[in-house]
């Protein structure tokens, strides 16, 4: 480089002697040296540089450490006679320029300026802009750069200036935060990592550190190396058929000016087009393409000075100081330089020092800051290596050694493959020679401590190669073939080398790290042209291939194509896709699966199959027990929770759930209580049945757990749900939401056995419970039939074993010793139950949905808590609040608390939860009670009712209830005899025939027979609920005659109620009733009532019976009804309950008129159908008989054609 510029200062020797001298100084030392700084020749200028790039890249220079290249310089020059004579400070100058060491001799200049003793060589060569400029297609600086002495090297320090400030605004070496380069833990707000977990940690910032460094010097060399002399590039330039190629800098600052060039003029499309195509290109920093190189002006600006540029005035002198005029060249001569303005110079000069001592400065304390942190790094990583290497097979190394740091970045598989292509013996060991010698000259440009470290590995690969050279003999023909020949002969074998797939195939790996090399290329390009019901098959290749491959990128490329191997995969090849994420994360440790595996999950939580995010979802749960604390409780939980509230797939949400409920299970940060609780209540009020069950089944025993450890499940999860029960019902004046009543009670019940697990864990006794002896096996019923394995109390507590030991001491502990001291279960007794009990109170006891949701949940509770605690601490609380006495009953105002949801809620949650003796006989007891004191006070027997229709869908308890109404049966009052005979019609349904033939029908019958009217009129709807649900021809029979009797016996004529409830029992039986009964006796005792009305006298009973018509007629009017009963009987009917309603309602007279309407169009219609279809039935008889004769005249024919076809000929 140094010839091939022109040197204005030409005292140096002949070009050819300067050649001579560089080829030496090549010889002599290394180019390792060069980029160290350590210079192994006095007079030894880098190759590749010129003083442009030197200015531009301090880094690059051999002079960054300033003094010594100086030194050394005055070192070589002084040479042997240092002691005889001093050196001249300009005939160092003069070498110094020689040999382009550009910032050592502005340092020099520098110095000597400020010491008063300035060199006129030096001022000259500094304020010569020629010296430094440029020979490309960068115009020269535009105005506001200003053009001049110093110009263009004032706006190279300008533009540092510019950078170094920008470098003060961002990291030094920061990057787009990607989720695939983002460090979680590092902006966790979780808190730090353990020191166990420290490892991967400082690996992955030493691996970072390092990379940030190679890819600096890899620019930054690359841009030295592509610089062509000056000279070379007039040649170029004069002769266009000598174009040179586009360099790689170049084109990446070309591609830079063009898009910028387009986003300015609203070319955007474009510029997207053009950004896609130039991929391996960031646009939006210009420091990707070089950070050693100034960015140009616009294109804009290029175009408007590419015509027009100043000359800049050249003129140069040679001056020899203190060199003997006989060593001179005879055409030298000396031409008096162009005089410039001192000010002017010494400003610009003072300028272009300072800023160089600047970057010099800033340079040196980075490198130092650097080395330290790899040594700090370095060290850490060794002291925790120490620390945790007692497990080799769990370690994972994600920092390469110093043998395996690229340099330059060769291939990692260089070397370590056997050639399989055809050559010979010679060839081979020819080729071997000249590959050694191009790698040597190639690791040249790395540094020489690289260039140590790896040479071990090379050594032992080297050996490694020899040794399966060695090993493999092949017989030599005793020929005299020249190798040429061979070769050329060989070379008919036809074999493909050129290719991609023939290229691997030529080569065999012999190491392991080469498999994984090769298995990573191969993979990418097989994976496509496999069957997609066959691909789970390559799911352990490249599990393994992924896990092992030391490059980054590599791996990310194959765990992308894991997680979009199969593009809806089913169940199964969900599951075998799992359980390789789990033997991968178990591999590889926490750090790179987060690093690695999380981004994939990440990437498809938006996919379009639903299979595909279900895979996401299960993978989160899955690898939960993998992942860094920090990272499940913040990045994952949130992916969870974003799946829950926005994906549309209840298969998706499911999934959702149940890893939500492994993550509850790891999770350890006591702030996120209250986003699990949020969880909880966003999944029980998910629209799926899938999604609630599975939040049963695993979240909330998972949650309970976790509250359990944190002693937050009696003091703020149960106490919570309560608190919005109970918001819920005061709300719920006007209408109750029962969905979220449903919701919140439910989780309620899924929590009682982990509530029950804290009362045996924290009770008493738990110190003395231990496994010796015999327990007794805990009794199959004992507790009720949990929902899932985690709701299964002996899962909970550890295992059945230790559950028998402790149910064993809790009820020793409550029947003899009492429950002081024990604090959880004192919390449920004085605090959980009245609580719960005062809700109960405030339930609307005629929803029969709340009254079912707090009888299971008492049920379950003192099942789960066993039969000493019901009796001793359940029932009496209840029994304290419901005291039977008629005082307890406000029928005026209707709020006694026997009128209230209390009594089902206790009778059927309570009291039926153990089926012994005793339990029955308190229940019927109960029972009776209750019915006595309602029917005595005149209260409402909403709450008796409620209890009856609860115990009545189990058939286990229709016996007990006929034992309870026999009581009210043969009960003296008749106002429970009343009730009695109402609660009949409760529990008919569902009850078995010879039950109602047996038990049901006779006393109804006896409670008929008794002498108050209003007795035997509250056996009518029971008598109608067994004609609408009993088959039995006898009981119906026996059932028709009693209400036969109602109707047609004298005494019951002027029973206004009577009638009343026999046509509200018609209207509400009649559709559903046998046919034959309907036809027979409802219908035409409807048309006598009817008549009877038309007859009545009181206007009140009148309305009140007409009303009641309505009813029934419109129920009836949906029925199957004949024409002969429509004519006879239910269009006289109507027709007499219009009279009625004309006088005493319109309105309905309306709606009657329709209804008569309709029925009377139905009857012509059918008898019109009936003549239609008389005269079908006629011609089809027609036609069956034409259709017989032509069949047997076609049977009589034989197979004859002819004959056939005379068949349709028409006779003569």
């Amino acid at each position: 480089m140094a010839a091939g510029n022109v040197n204005p200062f030409n005292v140096s020797d002949s070009e050819e002697e300067a050649e001579q001298r560089q080829d030496g100084a090549d010889t002599e030392r290394s180019p390792s040296d060069e980029v160290q700084g350590h210079s192994l020749g006095p007079f030894s200028p880098p190759a590749y540089s010129e003083p442009a790039a030197l200015l531009s890249s301090n880094r690059t220079s051999p002079s960054v450490d300033g003094i010594p290249a100086s030194a050394a310089a005055v070192a070589g020059i002084g040479g042997g006679s240092a002691a005889e004579s001093r050196v001249s400070l300009d005939a160092i100058a003069a070498q110094l320029l020689r040999d382009q060491y550009i910032l050592t001799a502005l340092e020099l200049h520098t110095e000597l300026l400020e010491a008063g003793r300035e060199l006129p060589r030096l001022r000259d060569y500094f304020s010569n802009p020629g010296n430094f400029e440029r020979q490309s297609g960068t115009p020269p600086a535009s105005k506001e750069q200003g053009v001049g002495p110093g110009g263009p090297l004032t706006v190279q320090m300008q533009d540092r200036k510019r950078r170094k400030k920008d470098a003060h605004l961002r990291d030094r070496a920061g990057s787009i935060s990607t989720l695939d380069s983002l460090d979680f833990a590092r902006y966790s707000d979780d808190g730090n990592r353990e020191s166990d977990e420290r490892v991967a940690v400082l690996e992955f910032e030493l691996r970072k550190a390092r990379e940030t460094i190679q890819a600096l010097r890899a620019n930054l060399t690359q841009a030295a190396e592509c610089e062509i002399p000056s000279q070379e590039r007039k040649n170029y330039k004069s002769s266009p058929e000598n174009q040179e190629p586009i360099r790689p800098l170049e084109k990446r600052a070309l591609n830079f000016l063009v898009n910028e060039y387009l986003l300015k003029n609203e070319c955007k499309l474009t510029s997207i087009t053009f950004s896609d195509e130039n991929d391996d290109q960031d646009f939006e920093l210009w420091d990707d393409v070089g950070l050693n190189i100034p960015k140009p002006p616009d294109l804009l600006q290029l175009y408007r000075n590419c015509g027009h540029s100043l000359p800049l005035h050249r003129d140069t002198v040679d001056v020899a100081v203190s060199v003997d005029p006989n060593d001179l060249p005879g055409d030298y001569f000396t031409q008096e330089p162009v005089q410039q303005t001192e000010a002017i110079q010494q400003q610009q000069q003072e300028e272009v020092v300072q800023e160089l001592e600047y970057q010099i400065s800033l340079l040196n304390s980075e490198k130092k800051s650097l080395a330290e942190q790899i040594k700090k790094l370095q060290s850490d990583i060794q002291v925790l290596q120490r620390n945790v290497s007692s497990d080799p097979t769990s370690a994972v190394k994600l920092t390469p050694s110093k043998e395996d740091t690229p340099c330059g970045k060769p291939p990692l598989d260089n070397g370590q493959y056997l050639d399989i292509r055809g050559v010979t013996e010679t060839d081979s060991s020819s080729d071997a020679n000249t590959t050694k010698t191009s790698t040597t000259t190639a690791t040249t440009d790395c540094t020489e401590s690289t260039t140590t470290a790896t040479q071990p590995h090379r050594d032992k690969l080297k050996s490694q190669s020899q040794q399966g050279k060695t090993s493999v003999q092949f017989d030599q023909p005793n020929r005299k073939l020249s190798p040429a020949f061979h070769q050329a002969l060989l070379s008919f074998c036809r074999m493909s080398t050129d290719s991609r797939l023939g290229s691997e195939v030529s080569r065999i790996a012999d190491s392991e790290q080469s498999v994984m090399l090769m298995l990573g290329r191969c993979l990418p390009h097989i994976v496509p042209n496999v069957l997609l019901a066959k691909r789970e098959e390559l799911i352990p290749l490249i599990l393994c291939t992924a896990c092992l491959h030391p490059e980054p990128k590599e791996r990310d490329q194959l765990l992308h194509i894991l997680f979009n191997l199969i593009k809806r995969p089913d169940d199964e090849q969900r599951q075998m896709i799992l359980t390789g994420c789990v033997a991968f994360a178990q591999h590889v440790g926490p750090t790179r699966v987060e690093a690695e595996l999380l981004p994939q999950c990440w990437e498809q939580i938006n996919h379009k199959y639903p299979e595909r995010r279900l895979l996401v979802a299960e993978a989160c749960g899955a690898l939960a027990p993998y992942l860094p604390k920090e990272i499940r409780s913040s990045l994952v939980l949130s992916m969870l929770q974003q799946m829950l509230a926005e994906d549309k797939a209840d298969m998706v949400r499911e999934a959702v759930v149940k890893s939500l409920g492994i993550i509850m299970g790891y999770i350890d940060d006591p702030d996120k209580y209250s986003q699990g609780f949020e969880l909880m209540l966003l999944s029980l009020g998910d629209p799926s049945e899938r999604v609630v069950s599975a939040t049963h089944q695993v979240f909330i025993p998972a949650f309970a757990a976790w509250c359990t450890e944190l002693g937050n499940l009696q003091s703020q999860l149960i106490p919570s749900l309560l608190t919005r029960i109970e918001k819920l019902l005061k709300q719920g004046e006007y209408g109750l939401d029962e969905h979220k009543l449903h919701m919140y009670l439910s989780a309620l019940q899924s929590l009682i056995p982990s509530l029950f697990a804290v009362l045996l864990q924290n009770a008493p006794f738990t110190s003395r419970a231990k496994l010796q002896g015999d327990v007794p096996p805990i009794e199959v019923t004992r507790f009720p039939r949990p929902a899932s394995p985690l709701q299964d109390v002996a899962t909970i507590v550890g295992s059945r074993e230790q559950l028998a030991v402790l149910l064993q001491l809790y009820d020793h502990q409550l029947q003899h010793e009492g429950t002081t001291g024990w604090d959880s279960l004192l919390w449920v007794v004085n605090q959980f139950l009245p609580q719960l009990i005062e809700i109960v109170g405030r339930i609307n006891v005629t929803s029969s949905t709340c009254v079912h949701e707090f009888s299971k949940f008492f049920w379950r509770l003192c099942r789960t808590f066993g039969k000493i605690f019901t009796n001793t601490k359940v029932k009496p609380q209840f029994q304290e609040i419901l005291r039977l006495s008629e005082e307890n009953v406000d029928a005026s105002a209707g709020n006694g608390i026997l009128t209230k949801a209390t009594v089902p809620i206790y009778a059927t949650g309570v009291l039926t939860c153990y089926n012994q003796e005793e339990d029955r006989k308190l229940l019927i007891g109960f029972l009776e009670d209750v019915m006595t004191t309602l029917s005595l006070s005149h209260a409402p027997l909403d709450s008796l009712k409620a209890s009856f229709v609860e115990l009545g869908a189990n058939p286990a308890f229709h016996e007990l209830l006929l034992t309870v109404l026999w009581y009210g049966v043969v009960h003296t009052s008749a106002l429970v005899r009343c009730t009695a005979a109402r609660m009949f019609e409760l529990v008919l349904r569902g009850m078995s025939e010879a039950l109602i033939d047996k038990r049901v029908a006779p006393a109804l019958i006896t409670l008929c027979s008794g002498p108050e009217f209003s007795v035997r009129i509250s056996t009518i709807p029971a008598f109608g609920t067994i004609m609408e649900t009993v088959t039995q021809k006898e009981l119906l029979e026996r059932v028709k005659m009693q209400l036969a009797s109602f109707l047609e016996d004298p005494q019951y004529q002027d029973q206004h109620s009577l009638h009343m409830e026999i046509i509200k029992t018609f209207g509400r039986v009649g559709p559903n009733a046998e046919p034959r009964f309907r036809d027979e006796f409802v219908l035409p005792h409807l048309h006598k009532l009817a008549l009877c009305n038309n007859q009545q006298t009181v206007e009140s009973k009148r309305i009140d019976i007409a009303t009641q018509l309505f009813e029934a007629y419109s129920a009836l009017s949906c029925c199957f009804i004949s024409e002969e009963l429509m004519v006879n009987h239910f269009l006289p009917g109507l027709r007499c309950l219009k009279t009625d309603m004309e006088q005493l309602s319109p309105e309905h007279e309306v709606i009657l008129s329709s209804m008569i309407k309709e029925c009377e169009i139905k009857v012509e219609n059918k008898a019109i159908g009936e003549a239609q279809g008389s005269i079908s039935i006629a011609a089809s008889l027609v036609g069956e008989d034409a259709k017989t004769k032509f069949l047997s005249k076609m049977g009589q024919l034989t197979t004859s054609g002819a004959m056939l076809a005379n068949v349709f000929q028409r006779k003569k």
